[in-house]
């Protein structure tokens, strides 16, 4: 369909709500950059108005929640895949199904098997429902300074963490010339969760919980992937505890370290010379496999309609979502700093050849783990006690056996209580 037909559709299906405000939480990043850039072109298609608030990632579930429970003017959510579970189960977000069966503001062109199957699935479905379509959606790949490499004699990046460890790191560090091989972002909060400590779980055969929801983080798999992570420590910056997203990039960005594990928004970053002095030695691949083969981190978001909405705000938050999201509009969402969820979008050549985190990213959205995080509504609460021990671990106030067994038992305090052992709530993650 061309862009006329698809503006003849939107302006089509907008009239009868021209005037209408909607409202949502944006980021401060790329994606969202790129879609306010966009905003201009949506708005004067449909006469709709569309209101947002810049508000920081830490505060976003809170503010959301509250907004939801108060009935606030939310008309949009803004869902991170660890949230679904929570939003969807308290009834805070419609399913998709209340407005495709609508033809009148549905695009013809929907097509939902045009997503990549595991964004859909991670980011948008709960309890195989689909509320949510994906938007800003991440990888987690490796970014490396491909002139450090070439300089230790390295042509190619590793392709396993065990080469990282015993092969790559030794060679790139050099504590004098406060030079390191790896970067891990590990600051406490769901930095360290979901950036630090699951990404050495899963690629080594471990996992949070076993089929029971009871804690495997004292398997031998889990356990492994704990105490490498504590091995790599050496050919890190000192204070890597303390480092959020921003610290990891910039060393990068600045040539103190090698290579980094960041999510795929971060390409923007790394490639702007007013923020990255790497120019041609940015180079990118899919994270390293482990012994259970390559089980890249996993993030990112959903736009969904919020329940709470009226009748015309939620028929005017639908079709901005579907716009938002929609492969018509891929193309220009990538070039303006977006990265979408459409598997089309990546097959065009001038994407391929201009954005050299496309390839590896796509390689890593074949296959992956939804449950990276769990995406049930008690992931909040064992965020904060992943976050406190597996500092701790880092830190080397506690074992890496030790920080598991205390978040084992208090994970399971939290799970209890939420009704997941006595059979109330079904074991969905």
């Amino acid at each position: 369909m061309s862009s006329t037909a698809l503006a003849d559709w939107l302006e089509e299906a907008a009239k009868p709500l021209a005037g209408t405000e909607i409202s949502g939480i944006f980021l401060d990043r790329p994606g969202y950059r790129a879609i306010i850039k966009l905003l201009p072109e949506f708005e004067a298609k449909t006469g709709i108005k569309v209101n947002y608030e810049i508000v920081p990632y830490e505060n976003t579930r809170e503010k959301t929640v509250l907004n939801f429970t108060s009935q606030g003017d939310l008309t949009m959510a803004l869902v991170d895949l660890v949230w679904i579970g929570e939003f969807a189960e308290n009834g805070w977000i419609d399913p998709i199904e209340n407005f495709t069966s609508d033809a009148s503001i549905t695009d013809p062109n929907l097509n939902l098997d045009g997503f990549f199957p595991l964004l859909l699935n991670a980011f948008g479905s709960w309890g195989g429902v689909t509320y949510g379509l994906p938007f800003d959606n991440y990888s987690g790949l490796l970014f490396y300074n491909s002139c450090m490499l070439k300089d230790a004699g390295f042509e190619k990046p590793p392709e396993t963490w065990d080469e990282v460890m015993n092969v790559y790191a030794p060679k790139l560090t050099d504590a004098s010339k406060n030079q390191y091989g790896f970067a891990l972002q590990s600051l406490r909060g769901e930095t360290q969760s979901a950036d630090s400590f699951m990404r050495f779980l899963w690629p080594f055969g471990g996992s949070l919980l076993n089929a029971e929801f009871k804690s495997n983080l004292l398997s031998p798999e889990s356990q492994a992937g704990l105490k490498f992570r504590q091995d790599l420590m050496q050919y890190m910056p000192p204070g890597i505890v303390s480092y959020d997203h921003a610290e990891a990039v910039n060393a990068l960005a600045q040539g103190q370290v090698a290579m980094i594990t960041e999510w795929s928004a971060f390409y923007g970053t790394l490639t702007d010379p007013a923020t990255s002095k790497l120019g041609d030695c940015l180079a990118v691949a899919p994270e390293p496999a482990g012994p259970a083969g390559r089980l890249p981190a996993l993030g990112g978001f959903s736009l969904a309609v919020a329940a709470q909405a009226s009748e015309e705000q939620k028929k005017a938050t639908w079709l901005f979502i579907q716009w938002a999201t929609s492969e018509e509009i891929a193309k220009s969402y990538v070039e303006a700093g977006g990265v979408s969820g459409r598997m089309a979008v990546y097959e065009d050549p001038a994407i391929k050849s201009q954005y050299k985190f496309v390839e590896p990213m796509v390689a890593s959205w074949q296959a992956g783990v939804p449950e990276f995080r769990p995406r049930f509504p008690s992931w909040p609460g064992i965020s904060e006690v992943v976050a406190e021990w597996g500092s701790k671990m880092m830190l080397g106030e506690v074992s890496a056996e030790e920080g598991a067994k205390q978040i084992g038992t208090r994970m399971e305090d939290i799970l209890t209580k939420d009704g997941y052992y006595d059979g109330s709530k079904k074991l969905l993650q």
